[in-house]
């Protein structure tokens, strides 16, 4: 019998995140989700220090590229093949924790519309994007002691309370999400992430996929409010500094332009919106 949601997840040397990324992705803290059945599938990209898998329900999926590249998107595509359920959530960053209510807010959330986009808003831990945070003394000890203090790792920890929203409100204009969540169907249409992004971190390859989705003809875009991921700091393309963030959305957005032949873009669509804590959806028609 298939689950009802796959979530595939890719790492790589993310020793650290990758447990507490998929702890928040298990039953003991998934909220409301005792009628719910997932899969939880995990790609390495070929790091040298293997993450431990923590002892969950459901047990993940452990996938190691036998030939990994500096882009995600091979790992990214390999994770979703591996997916059995006709729901599938490409989770492209392995060290973000989830929502307690995120498995029970996506499967509500896909049943008001046969072809799906679901975009689960991104959050970053701190108080400001953690590339600039990290000039000021942020780091991974002081991360630890912000989620000791949120209450976590019980699934009624207070996250936004030690976070921060990536875009204003939920309605802002987005440009990507981490947690997107499309039918199988859709993402055979799509053919999965594009391997021309192959820079390290894999560019805007997620913006991409995300504008691809929507552009489709049939699919509805459904925002969820009141649930989230976390962006635990770590080494990565656009955390680490200023600096090197500025190079990396520069390099990125060059290459993107070189691809579509054109400059990325948020995408202003609102879509429907799913309220997590009401358990209501509201059509950008009935809300306007």
């Amino acid at each position: 019998m298939f689950p009802h949601l796959s979530i595939a997840v890719v790492s790589w040397e993310m020793s650290r995140e990758l447990p507490r990324t998929l702890y928040s992705l298990s039953r003991d803290f998934q909220l409301n989700s005792g009628h719910i059945s997932w899969e939880i599938i995990v790609v390495d990209n070929g790091s040298i220090h293997q993450p431990n898998i923590p002892k969950i329900e459901p047990v993940p999926k452990f996938i190691q590229l036998t030939n990994p590249s500096p882009s995600p998107v091979l790992a990214m595509n390999t994770a979703i093949s591996a997916a059995r359920s006709s729901l599938i959530g490409a989770w492209i960053d392995g060290a973000r924790l989830a929502s307690a209510n995120l498995v029970s807010s996506v499967y509500q959330a896909q049943t008001f519309h046969p072809s799906p986009v679901i975009a689960v808003p991104n959050r970053q831990f701190g108080s400001m994007r953690q590339s600039s945070a990290a000039e000021h003394g942020y780091c991974q000890e002081l991360e630890d002691k912000l989620l000791f203090s949120s209450g976590w790792p019980s699934p009624h920890a207070d996250l936004d309370a030690i976070s921060w929203s990536e875009e204003p409100t939920i309605s802002s204009p987005m440009l990507e999400t981490n947690a997107l969540f499309l039918r199988k169907q859709t993402w055979e249409k799509l053919g999965g992430y594009d391997p021309q992004f192959s820079e390290a971190g894999g560019g805007m390859c997620n913006p991409d996929v995300f504008q691809r989705a929507i552009n489709l003809q049939e699919t509805q875009l459904i925002r969820i409010s009141n649930c989230a991921t976390y962006h635990q700091y770590h080494d990565g393309t656009t955390t680490q500094n200023p600096t090197k963030t500025l190079k990396a959305v520069k390099d990125a957005t060059r290459n993107y332009f070189k691809i579509r032949g054109q400059m990325p873009r948020k995408q202003k669509q609102i879509g429907w919106l799913y309220d997590a804590k009401k358990n209501c959806l509201v059509t950008s028609e009935s809300a306007s």
